[in-house]
């Protein structure tokens, strides 16, 4: 398997081996790839920003998931694929043997990686509160990514504001493991996030979740909730986008941990 290395290519134009036309041409032909018919990638888009390969199953057969799963981790070490249903999960467990499988809460996502290979710790601290349990599988799909970018992740479940002294301990422990960044998940009227934000001293992520009766229901409360917050030091992704999260979350963290070093 051939993995297109930027420092060896610019090594060998510096050491006259190729020629600038050369290098032009191996990297800008090496920078998309294409899967059959269907799909393309960005292989340096994890250089370039940061954030690991998702690939989003809904909406995609399980062959088509399965096939782009196979491309891209012809050059990939780890991949997340999102949104997984039933059928997806059946063809996904074709590629065990091949490559390690991590299945995620309620198989509502997976993470594909190369044998043998481990994840680095950047050194970033995130914390992850979820206000009821039905938040979770959103909230772990946040984990699952910021995880992949480096960062330590602690998870705290159901400490919603229908039982407030339920929160206080809990949070007293992130705060001690001083992470850089909470995420805050939760459904309904979405009250927990702006709780804690006026709580702490450092940034939250509101994280409306789908869930909720009638009017207003199916996160579309708690995400104008959230966003119409009095706390100052939160901000909001969209319902249920907890790989968005996830992924400003890490960024974020590893920024602060870069800055203490």
């Amino acid at each position: 398997m051939n993995f297109v290395n930027r420092k060896e290519i610019l090594s060998k134009l510096v050491n006259n081996e190729i020629s600038i036309e050369e290098a032009d041409r191996t990297l800008s032909s090496t920078q998309i790839e294409e899967v059959s018919d269907i799909a393309n990638y960005d292989i340096f888009r994890e250089r370039r920003t940061g954030i690991p390969e998702i690939i989003y199953a809904e909406n995609k057969s399980s062959e088509m998931v399965v096939e782009i799963a196979k491309k891209v981790l012809i050059k990939k070490q780890i991949i997340l694929i999102s949104r997984t249903n039933a059928e997806h999960i059946e063809a996904i467990k074709s590629l065990e043997g091949d490559f390690e499988i991590e299945y995620g809460y309620n198989n509502h996502f997976c993470r594909i990686r190369r044998n043998g290979f481990s994840i680095e710790k950047d050194g970033g601290k995130i914390g992850i509160i979820t206000a009821g349990t039905s938040d979770i599988p959103v909230a772990k799909e946040a984990k699952a990514i910021a995880e992949m970018m480096g960062c330590e992740v602690y998870l705290i479940n159901d400490v919603g504001v229908a039982g407030i002294h339920r929160l206080f301990q809990p949070l007293k422990e992130l705060l001690e493991k001083e992470v850089d960044v909470l995420i805050v998940a939760a459904g309904m009227e979405g009250a927990l996030p702006t709780v804690v934000a006026g709580l702490v001293d450092i940034p939250v992520i509101g994280l409306p979740i789908s869930t909720g009766y009638g009017y207003g229901g199916k996160g579309q409360t708690a995400l104008m909730s959230m966003l119409q917050t009095c706390s100052l030091g939160l901000a909001v992704v969209n319902i249920d986008a907890g790989i968005s999260a996830g992924a400003i979350a890490a960024k974020i963290a590893n920024r602060r941990c870069k800055q203490k070093d």
